[in-house]
């Protein structure tokens, strides 16, 4: 059943569209069978980047509804079509025949059940199907089941197939995400967002087709989209980008510090002064890549990127200013202290030649502490200064 003035728009099949004459049609006829098959009142939407092969008129002939978006990349059309769309559901696939859209049924009848996303599975470690041909290699056995798991890991999505591009959602989870990417992010970011907003995720088994046409190939870049995938997932992720390989670093640090300041040995050889200055540097470095996961964390949250985080008002109830401040002037007060000692040692031996064995062993503490604290009173002001607008 297809889109008529009496009742309303129950799905919208939104087809993100760049020079695809040679699958435009057959895609959409698909779309629109599966409307009929199953008493759907639904739509076509073509969202044309710019297509140069007359895709907007194919579009058009066939009953489709045409939206031109001028700002290119996937998301870009992607984001035109769905604004555009009347449907209380959305679901989005490739014009390329890849996705069969006589599948359509299975994707309303889940969003039907209370799910708000839907997911598509190619893989058949979800019950998908891959025909032969329809994948590369790279990305069937390395660049799809690596992205997947890293999804499931760092932001517990429970899809075996992040980067399939058929899925079905709700309009009112699509409103909610603010979703950002023009690219070929687009679909990570859904699937990222609607996992941290809670949403209700669902995902049903699919079968990938060859690519259609015949005219051009895929517009996807292994290595470039790759890669934009990969950097998404940290950006998204200050816990994982900032926060473990700080904690890591801090650890190692620290662990140097007991070490060469017992002077603990292995196998004859002394651990000293040089093994502290390494211990230093860890301890900076990973002290400071602590704050830029609070201070990335309290950006993305305070602009939309991230949704608020219950954990980080809890860290701010504790952690305020005023506390930073304190427990920097006291950081910077003992490494003055034990600079000084060093200092008074130096003034005692008439500024002559010291035992830097013994002394590094205070001077580099010292200036460590120094350091931290400074870094500790400054991001303080910065972090109050990004959270002004949660009080």
């Amino acid at each position: 059943m297809t889109e008529n003035e009496t009742q309303p728009v129950e799905l919208s099949v939104v087809l993100p569209c760049l020079n695809e004459a040679d699958t435009l049609a057959t895609c959409i006829g698909k779309a629109q069978q599966s409307f009929e098959a199953c008493g759907i009142v639904g739509e076509v939407v073509v969202s044309d980047n710019g297509s140069n092969d007359g895709c907007p008129e194919i579009a058009e002939r066939c009953g489709a509804r045409v939206v031109h978006v001028e700002q290119r990349g996937y998301g870009s059309a992607l984001m035109g079509g769905i604004a555009a769309a009347r449907g209380r559901f959305i679901l989005m696939g490739d014009a390329d025949d890849s996705y069969d859209f006589l599948e359509i049924p299975r994707f309303v009848e889940s969003l039907r059940q209370g799910n708000e996303l839907v997911q598509g599975c190619r893989l058949p470690s979800g019950g998908g199907h891959v025909m032969p041909g329809a994948m590369p290699f790279l990305h069937r056995w390395l660049g799809n089941p690596l992205l997947s798991a890293l999804a499931r890991g760092m932001f517990r999505v429970r899809v075996h197939d992040a980067y399939c591009g058929m899925r079905g959602f709700t309009k009112e989870l699509y409103d909610r995400l603010d979703q950002r990417c023009t690219g070929m992010e687009f679909a990570t970011e859904m699937i990222i967002k609607s996992s941290l907003h809670g949403a209700r995720i669902a995902e049903v088994p699919i079968t990938l087709h060859p690519d259609g046409r015949k005219h051009h190939g895929p517009h996807l870049r292994t290595f470039r989209d790759g890669w934009r995938t990969l950097r998404f997932f940290l950006l998204s992720s200050p816990r994982w980008l900032f926060l473990v390989p700080g904690a890591v670093l801090l650890c190692f640090g620290l662990v140097g510090y007991a070490l060469a300041l017992s002077r603990f040995q292995i196998g004859g050889a002394t651990l000293g002064p040089h093994t502290l200055l390494v211990a230093s540097l860890a301890v900076l470095m990973g002290f400071q890549s602590i704050l830029f996961a609070i201070l990335s964390k309290t950006f993305a949250v305070s602009v939309g990127l991230l949704p608020p985080d219950p954990g980080l008002d809890r860290f701010y109830h504790i952690a305020t200013l005023e506390r930073g401040l304190l427990i920097g002037a006291v950081a910077f007060l003992v490494g003055l202290c034990l600079i000084g000692r060093v200092a008074w040692h130096w003034h005692a031996a008439g500024y002559g030649p010291l035992d830097y064995e013994l002394t590094m062993r205070w001077v580099i503490p010292g200036v460590t502490l120094g350091a931290l604290a400074t870094q500790l009173v400054l991001s303080g002001f910065f972090v109050s200064m990004l959270g002004m607008n949660r009080r």
